[in-house]
């Protein structure tokens, strides 16, 4: 999905149905990232932009010290919820730019699909900061793709987006462009530039299967969704259901998972 600066506060709004739609991470994720940074209850691990806590609860089960940055209001009430059993686990609502934190402090930051809302030498010079020597850092995210086996549905989603969101975002229709393997290698090496060692990538894939209803409700935790009027979006999402139901009546996604890994 497009990420358009200025719209970090639209998830806050929809906070529970984020929770409900928006997927975990693969369990190979986390084998490689615990590979690449053990972690246990002597390590401390600092998380941004945690959201409704997708990545969180696989890190909290090593028994770390864990320090939830997250923007949100709700997002941070209902993180404190969710993992109140969790004594070594806390929630800093602010933005990561603006929280500080003591310099060589931390054995592993991570950043689950909202890192990229940071800008870039910000972000990687704060967290290089904050990381012990030869601490981790670690950034992934979930890059949804369009139904493979049903082009037709497809082209007809794409024409919808042309008639709605193209014109609520005054953007000219773009080619679909998928996450690769290189797209990952590049994202990666970005590290470099900061001082980072020892990095690394992997990606990961899936198959996530929505009924019409499941799939709008789905995009309705999008910043860039979320942002567009609400009688156009209803009308845009209708549609989509619409779409879907004529073409069988469910929609598969293609996710492909890219992580970056990097040391101090």
């Amino acid at each position: 999905m497009a990420v358009i600066n200025g719209l970090e506060w639209t998830f806050d709004t929809v906070a529970s149905q984020y929770d409900k739609m928006r997927p975990g991470y693969v369990p190979e994720l986390y084998e490689r990232l615990f590979s690449y940074a053990p972690i246990g209850p002597e390590s401390n691990v600092v998380e941004v932009g945690s959201g409704a806590g997708q990545a969180t609860a696989p890190v909290l089960r090593t028994g770390c010290r864990l320090t939830s940055v997250e923007y949100g209001e709700r997002f941070a009430a209902l993180l404190r919820e969710k993992f109140a059993e969790y004594p070594s686990f806390s929630v800093i609502n602010g933005r990561f730019e603006e929280t500080e934190f003591e310099p060589d402090s931390c054995d592993l930051v991570f950043s689950a699909s909202a890192f990229h809302w940071i800008p870039e030498q910000v972000g990687y010079e704060k967290v290089y900061a904050m990381l012990k020597k030869g601490g981790a850092f670690a950034r992934f995210a979930n890059h949804p793709n369009p139904d493979r086996g049903r082009p037709e549905l497809a082209k007809e989603i794409q024409s919808l987006y042309d008639e709605y969101y193209y014109t609520y975002h005054k953007n000219k229709t773009r080619d679909f462009r998928e996450f690769t393997e290189e797209t990952a290698k590049e994202q990666a090496m970005l590290a470099e530039k900061y001082g980072y060692c020892d990095i690394q990538y992997a990606t990961f894939q899936r198959e996530r299967v929505f009924t019409a209803k499941e799939y709008t409700e789905l995009l309705g935790t999008y910043s860039d969704h979320i942002a567009i009027g609400e009688t156009a979006r209803n009308s845009f999402f209708s549609k989509i259901e619409q779409a879907i139901n004529e073409h069988g009546g469910v929609i598969t996604i293609y996710d492909f998972i890219d992580m970056q890994l990097a040391r101090k």
